[in-house]
């Protein structure tokens, strides 16, 4: 069984949650969490402002823009949202596109929550809302090595928000002046982002086999739609990572 995380300091965990951040040392273990989640934020920006371009590009205001980041982030379902909207479709096809992209943060959730047993339920609300795949993957390998805390988990969450948010900020506001990210790669941010975190968390041989198989599957659904069976990218995602993690829970049963 999963332990929870540790408490270094039980007098810390009780009262308000604005007092115990202000405990030294939540502070200590938060800015750890903001070092570790440095990476993301650095990866966030450019993407956040193609995001924030594309927004404007589609009728949003600056305000809109950075509202829209700032209390959904999700970069994946957030590009979908406005595909969606940009080809005309209804608010509840909207909704429904990106609660499929979205449901393997059900899977994140479950992965992490055998680790959060005692942790109170504001600081699991933030905890929740910073969920995304690079804080749930820098999250659950600092776990695997017992340094994470709420603390440091939180700050993981806190810089990837701030990134994601400046990023998209930057490029609503700077839009007639940018024009086309493309041109700069911005669309390459994110493919790389997740390159670097698989190569920098994958410890062993069934790690990178499942990885890359993953990989493979996403390449052959997109092949198919040459052959008539047309799946889409968020399809594609969901059925290769299920169909990876199954995989490998089957050959490596015992670990």
């Amino acid at each position: 069984m999963p332990e929870s995380l540790p408490r270094t300091n039980r007098r810390s965990n009780t009262g308000p949650l604005w007092a115990r951040a202000l405990d030294p040392g939540h502070i200590t273990r938060f800015r750890r969490g903001v070092k570790l989640g440095f990476p993301i934020f650095l990866g966030y920006m450019p993407v956040g402002m193609a995001f924030g371009i594309l927004a404007r590009t589609n009728g949003f205001s600056v305000a809109q823009a950075v509202i829209c980041s700032a209390t959904a982030l999700a970069g994946a379902g957030q590009f979908i949202a406005l595909s969606f909207l940009g080809a005309g479709a209804s608010v509840t096809q909207v909704l429904i596109a990106t609660t499929v992209v979205n449901l393997r943060y059900v899977l994140f959730a479950s992965t992490l929550s055998p680790y959060l047993k005692g942790v109170p339920i504001s600081a699991q609300a933030l905890l929740a809302y910073s969920l995304t795949d690079e804080t749930f993957a820098v999250n659950i390998a600092d776990r695997r090595q017992g340094l994470s805390t709420v603390g440091s988990m939180i700050g993981v969450g806190a810089i990837a928000w701030t990134g994601w948010v400046l990023g998209t900020a930057l490029g609503a506001a700077g839009t007639q002046w940018i024009g086309d990210p493309s041109r700069f790669g911005v669309g390459f941010a994110m493919p790389a982002m997740f390159t670097a975190l698989f190569l920098a968390l994958a410890e062993n041989r069934r790690h990178v086999v499942i990885g890359i198989l993953a990989g493979g599957l996403v390449l052959a659904l997109q092949v198919l739609g040459a052959l008539g069976l047309h799946v889409t990218s968020s399809w594609a995602l969901i059925i290769a990572s299920m169909t990876a993690a199954t995989v490998g829970a089957v050959i490596w049963r015992e670990s």
